[in-house]
């Protein structure tokens, strides 16, 4: 239920509208992470958003998305974490967290910009949460983050607890740069409310976003959510 990996052959060719390079990282013998970057040239870069996508599926879905974000002068480095797409391993609370790692350590010594913005979807909010706890990125943009993952509907199916936690709320207290939380009032994977018990532990500097009538998986149909974007990235 919590990992949906869907996986690729490794020849697969991903086919975007937009242009992309696919890139291997090597943080460690024996190890490799499938990434896609999708970039402008670097003059009118404005920077790069590190994306860590939700829980199922693999990047042919997510890369869509990317421009979201190259349409307003960025780069985007996106990966598939262990077990997921062409990335090998299987997947885990601490093993994504570890992806996030080496992709982050990659990116500083392989991207041109070092304006940095870490983007986190669903699950992959605590991937994003996590890893701004440890190093300074320019923001944090979280996409219906959840407060824990094991959270109202799912008790019914884990009564006894879970092992994984992907707890927000442990981690954006140590998250020293801005942090913006976007959510819709109808998501019914993660509640708004959910979201909002994450509100105690932002900065008084921090966003909350509230997308009215917004779902889990269609807030970039909603104009308020474009229009929020293009502030936090100005």
């Amino acid at each position: 239920m919590i990992f949906q990996a869907d996986n690729l052959d490794d020849d697969y060719e991903f086919v975007f509208e937009q242009e992309f390079t696919e890139v291997t990282i090597t943080p460690r013998i024996g190890k490799e992470i499938n990434s896609l970057i999708f970039s402008l040239d670097n003059a009118k870069l404005k920077g790069t958003i590190i994306y860590f996508h939700g829980n199922a599926d693999n990047m042919q879905r997510w890369g869509e998305y990317a421009q979201d974000f190259t349409s307003l002068g960025y780069a985007v480095l996106m990966i598939d974490y262990s077990g997921y797409g062409k990335t090998q391993g299987e997947p885990s609370e601490e093993k994504l967290y570890e992806d996030a790692e080496d992709t982050w350590i990659w990116a500083q010594h392989h991207l041109p910009s070092n304006d940095f913005i870490i983007y986190g979807r669903s699950l992959g909010a605590a991937v994003a949460t996590n890893l701004a706890t440890k190093h300074k990125p320019k923001q944090v943009i979280l996409e219906t983050p959840f407060y824990k993952l094991i959270q109202d509907h799912i008790k019914f199916f884990f009564p006894f607890g879970l092992k994984y936690q992907f707890a927000n709320y442990k981690y954006l207290p140590d998250v020293a740069c801005p942090v913006t939380i976007i959510q819709g009032t109808d998501d019914w994977v993660v509640s708004y409310k959910s979201a909002e018990m994450l509100k105690p532990f932002l900065k008084a500097s921090d966003n909350f976003i509230t997308i009215k009538d917004g779902g889990h998986k269609d807030l970039r149909e909603f104009k308020e959510y474009h229009q929020e974007l293009a502030k936090l990235l100005n």
